[in-house]
């Protein structure tokens, strides 16, 4: 077995691992990538963010297309090419990675292909095609990510079960899908599936689909689809048996009848990656849920050792991951850093988007905050109107005695895109006033946001103030 020193060791090259190897290599540290897959980027990049947005845009021109018959303009019935679909998706996917790899020889980043565990604190054992190698290191960043979360009673062997994975893969159109799980991930393998095509069905424990948003928010997603998908909430799988034609799925709570269909997608979540890595033969400390603890220097509890992104819990978000992984590297490299954020946002890419970022209005309730809040619906947006988008609101809190930005939740067309204004106030400390009196260029969706703290000031002129 080949013994080998690295100065400062990236364990896994997704969003939070390569991000990491860069910033500490600008910083002058040598640098040692290790990733199991022959690409970087991880399950963001090639099996999740990027493939899972390409084909949720083709769908959405799809729907766009398909709502103008309502205004007089329409088009034949759309033909669809799975393989060329999946060319594009891995063209896509393969121009990124490719971009990646142009930026690691840059920055002269030592990469290897292979899986790593833990001999000890200082010890890494990392098995290659080509042989095992022996890891010692100066220090070490975690960013092993995570994978699907199983549940029992499921045939994971049937070819017909699927994980996100498999469903970006675009095998095939299945007649009937079921997804299980009514979080970001299932509704919008929801949406990508419904638009090719496929009839749906979503069974969710919760009281209802995408629970940390504020109802309010939901409602407008959920008066979007609830006239295009079957849903359950309130409802388990018991279990789910394979016959030769179709899944049979047994339901136990709101709704008990079994469901058949052709395709079942499990999307209930992600479960940490710790327990792959041998952490056990190390004193990292982990809660119960498998997530490494860390503190704002993204520090674990053995001071060489550095833990970032999904394996560090919730939210097991790619950007969260990419900022960890700067203040990692910098502490790491002796510079002044800390992962402390007042919002992180969440972004859902349904049909229309939801998105949202700092606290809901469930969570300053329950934290006994109290606050004022500006609603602006966008019925009573021009350029929603003129976009036939009026299905949407933008919602922003605001703490009660200092006046500033506590959150803000944004349901309609493009929130993803609109929702960076509220994290910038958010973390600037902004006031309703300083969103209010900014003049947002008209008519535009984003002016929303500036109504919206205008009616919390009871400044509004567009709408009555309360």
């Amino acid at each position: 077995m080949e013994s080998r020193h690295g100065d400062l060791i990236v364990l896994g090259g997704g969003p939070g691992g390569y991000s990491a190897a860069f910033r500490a290599a600008d910083l002058g540290r040598e640098v040692t990538l290790i990733e199991r897959d022959p690409v970087l980027g991880g399950v963001c990049l090639n099996r999740g963010c990027i493939p899972s947005k390409t084909l949720l845009h083709l769908v959405e021109v799809l729907e766009e297309a398909a709502s103008l018959k309502e205004v007089g303009v329409t088009f034949a019935k759309p033909k669809i090419d799975l393989d060329r679909i999946r060319a594009h998706k891995e063209a896509t996917v393969g121009n990124l990675v490719g971009g990646l790899d142009q930026l690691s020889k840059a920055r002269k980043v030592t990469r290897v292909t292979g899986t790593g565990t833990f001999r000890d604190e200082k010890t890494l054992l990392v098995k290659t095609s080509d042989g095992d190698l022996l890891y010692t290191f100066n220090d070490l960043i975690l960013a092993v990510g995570s994978r699907p979360a199983h549940i029992p009673g499921i045939p994971y062997e049937d070819e017909r079960i699927w994980d996100s994975t498999k469903a970006l893969e675009l095998s095939e159109v299945p007649k009937h899908l079921l997804i299980i799980g009514g979080g970001i991930i299932g509704m919008e393998m929801a949406r990508i599936y419904h638009g090719l095509g496929s009839r749906i069905t979503i069974v969710e424990m919760a009281d209802e689909i995408i629970p940390p948003a504020d109802r309010d928010v939901r409602q407008v997603l959920l008066k979007s689809v609830k006239s295009k998908y079957a849903i359950h909430t309130k409802t388990k799988v018991g279990k789910v048996e394979a016959h030769e034609k179709t899944l049979k799925v047994f339901l136990e709570g709101n709704e008990t009848s079994p469901i058949e269909a052709d395709a079942v997608l499990i999307a209930v979540g992600r479960k940490a990656n710790s327990d792959l890595i041998g952490i056990e033969n190390t004193s990292i400390a982990v809660n119960k849920r498998g997530w490494i603890e860390v503190d704002d220097q993204m520090k674990t509890s053995v001071e060489h050792i550095y833990a970032i992104g999904d394996v560090t819990g919730d939210p097991m978000l790619a950007h969260r991951a990419s900022y960890q992984a700067k203040v990692a590297a910098e502490v790491a490299s002796g510079k002044k850093s800390g992962f402390t954020p007042l919002g992180i946002p969440s972004v859902a890419y349904t049909s229309p988007e939801l998105a949202w970022v700092g606290l809901t209005e469930n969570e300053a309730r329950e934290k006994g905050i109290a606050y004022r809040k500006g609603v602006f619906p966008w019925q009573a947006s021009g350029r929603a109107l003129s976009a036939m988008a009026p299905n949407g609101l933008s919602k922003i809190l605001f703490d009660e005695e200092t006046g500033r930005v506590l959150g803000a939740a944004i349901a309609g067309k493009n929130a993803g895109e609109l929702i960076g204004e509220a994290v910038l106030a958010l973390e600037m400390g902004a006031v309703a006033l300083d969103l209010g009196l900014s003049i947002h260029p008209h008519p535009t969706l984003n002016e929303s946001l500036s109504m919206a703290a205008q009616l919390a000031e009871g400044i509004a002129t567009d709408l009555m103030n309360r």
